[in-house]
């Protein structure tokens, strides 16, 4: 009676389980339908490639909606943003997880996650009275008077130093993401065995070639995912990225300028939006977002399988 009782509780552990992993997929496939149904009526009228790839948003007037600024706003922050957090983050990692002594990783560890758990309207509050006037005052006026003297032909790609816009909203989001890549490439060199270590320092390995030959290429996968899992972050952040980044309609072809990304025209104008297509072209816009986040999880979760594969192979 026992056996009974324990097989039938299993089978109802393993029941339960899978209803709820089903539910959160159904969930993800309803916020999808939901999200092209409202957008629907955009789609239709100027088709999903003119709505994608269209260059004109203005709801007064033309009654236009192309969203092509806001999605290459939100590559251009996202991937510039990854870039500079990357090697900052993954120096961090290597430094908590191999060569820090234990007080100073605890140390470490304690901040990067105290980073990840800063609200992003903090950041966009330091980025407003602290970040923006600093790169105004010392970097972007310096860069745009001395082109102007110099290199007159630049200073279309410049633009105005007001110490709002592109360049800062990278920044910002760069330095929001750095503990999202940091901890998951900490997590990814410590799960590498301890036996691959012993063994490259008995054959004479260096600390640095410890770390190069046996320690990153098996947590290689786990980095690489870490930091798809940032961009995820990334592309989705909004709050930080509208009070920074200028909300410029226009592409985004300057340093210094405005920009917009999907998030942050979503966040400006959906309480503003009282015609139906306005608001269906809102909506369009997150559905769009939603399908860029999907492919950059399903990329990172790609990533992490095969590297998962690999170290099987190997150990």
């Amino acid at each position: 009676m026992r056996r009974l009782y324990t097989h039938f509780g299993d089978r109802l552990f393993a029941f339960l389980l899978l209803l709820l992993a089903s539910g959160v997929v159904a969930l993800a496939f309803l916020m999808a339908y939901e999200l092209y149904q409202g957008g629907s009526l955009a789609l239709r009228q100027f088709g999903f490639l003119g709505f994608a790839l269209g260059r004109e948003w203005d709801p007064v007037v033309q009654k236009a909606f192309g969203a092509w600024p806001y999605i290459l706003g939100t590559l251009m922050v996202s991937l510039s943003a990854l870039f500079l957090s990357f090697f900052p983050a993954l120096a961090a990692a290597i430094f908590a997880a191999e060569y820090a002594p234990k007080w100073l990783a605890q140390i470490i560890n304690f901040l990067l996650d105290l980073m990840a758990a800063v609200p992003s309207v903090v950041y966009g509050l330091w980025g407003i009275f602290v970040l923006a006037p600093w790169l105004r005052d010392t970097v972007q006026l310096p860069l745009y008077l001395w082109a102007a003297e110099r290199l007159p032909g630049l200073l279309p790609f410049l633009g105005v130093p007001t110490g709002y816009g592109l360049m800062t909203a990278v920044l910002i989001l760069a330095s929001m993401i750095v503990p999202y890549t940091a901890a998951l490439a900490r997590d990814a060199i410590a799960l590498v065995p301890k036996e691959h270590r012993e063994a490259a320092y008995a054959l004479g390995a260096t600390r640095w070639e410890v770390m190069r030959l046996a320690i990153l290429p098996l947590a290689r996968g786990g980095i690489i995912a870490g930091a798809f899992l940032a961009l995820g972050r990334a592309v989705g952040e909004t709050m930080a990225v509208v009070m920074v980044i200028g909300n410029s309609h226009k592409l985004p072809y300057t340093l210094f300028g405005g920009a917009a990304t999907m998030p942050s025209v979503i966040a400006n104008e959906f309480t503003e939006a009282v015609e139906d297509l306005h608001l269906s072209a809102l909506i369009a816009v997150g559905f769009l977002l939603f399908l860029v986040s999907m492919l950059v999880n399903f990329t990172a979760a790609y990533i992490l399988r095969r590297q998962e594969r690999l170290v099987k192979g190997v150990l």
